[in-house]
């Protein structure tokens, strides 16, 4: 069930902690897988183990006194009907998303004052419709994904809200150099929650640096193991990738950052539940 419990579950349009809803006392991390699929490895890489892997779909929320911030959405409940083009992404990565999977299911949309997107993908847009009042928050590459997309991009308009107007989103462009060498942005102006440009695997991928500490990496590799073998990618994974060279040098970002001390977070890894990740 979702977390109606939570501080400023019954406050519409976002989390206001008041006398009713007493702020946290420190800041929390959550993970929530929202279904998953499967890719046979050898026909994703070469060289590697063999055998049907899965991969959840991961949603993170990040709660502080005063807002909650949820970092992807997972996926749309099934059926689909996305068209011609999402009956090809099934085929491809068939996903599973059994009930009570679905991040709306499993937080309150009502609580949520922010959703930042790492990329337009279905496996990450899918619970979008689910929060209506939440600030939508994209890089700019994500803007103009959304403005014209290519076939590669895989961008399901149809997953996305009816009437989605990305005018109305916070739109982030200028990132400068931050913590762990990462290239950073500071959208609500506190260091404690900072936009990572991790181009590569999409145009204006975006991770997401929380409490100094934490990198959430999104879809900088399909998990953690693979990260910094991207030669090893087959044609298909690396035909559909954005920006082969980039996704390489943001690969190498990321694991200079985990050797200062950074924990990296991968948005198709499994995660501990119900616990805070900071």
């Amino acid at each position: 069930m979702p977390d109606a419990a939570a501080p400023g579950a019954d406050m519409p349009g976002g989390y206001a902690p008041g006398a009713d809803a007493p702020a946290p006392a420190t800041t929390r991390l959550e993970y929530f897988a929202c279904g998953e699929t499967s890719h046979d490895m050898g026909l994703l890489t070469r060289g590697g183990v063999r055998g049907r892997r899965v991969f959840p779909s991961g949603a993170f929320l990040w709660t502080s006194a005063t807002r909650r911030v949820l970092f992807d959405t997972g996926y749309a409940p099934l059926p689909w009907r996305a068209g011609p083009a999402a009956w090809a992404y099934r085929r491809l990565l068939p996903p599973t998303v059994p009930a009570g999977a679905t991040i709306a299911e499993q937080v309150d949309p009502a609580t949520v004052t922010h959703v930042v997107l790492s990329h337009l993908h279905p496996d990450h847009v899918g619970g979008l419709r689910s929060f209506p009042h939440a600030t939508l928050v994209l890089s700019e590459g994500v803007a103009r994904t959304l403005g014209r997309p290519r076939l590669r991009d895989g961008v399901l308009r149809r997953l996305l809200p009816d009437g989605f107007d990305v005018d109305r989103a916070t739109v982030v462009s200028d990132f400068a150099d931050g913590p762990f060498g990462l290239r950073v942005a500071d959208p609500f102006d506190d260091d404690r929650y900072l936009l990572v440009d991790l181009p590569g695997h999409a145009r204006g991928h975006l991770g997401a640096l929380v409490e100094g500490r934490v990198v959430l990496a999104g879809d900088a590799a399909w998990g953690r193991d693979l990260l910094g073998h991207e030669a090893r990618l087959r044609a298909v994974p690396r035909l559909v990738a954005h920006d082969g060279v980039a996704q390489a040098r943001t690969a190498r970002s990321l694991l200079t950052a985990e050797r200062s001390g950074a924990r990296l977070l991968l948005a198709h890894d499994p995660h501990p539940t119900r616990t805070d990740l900071l």
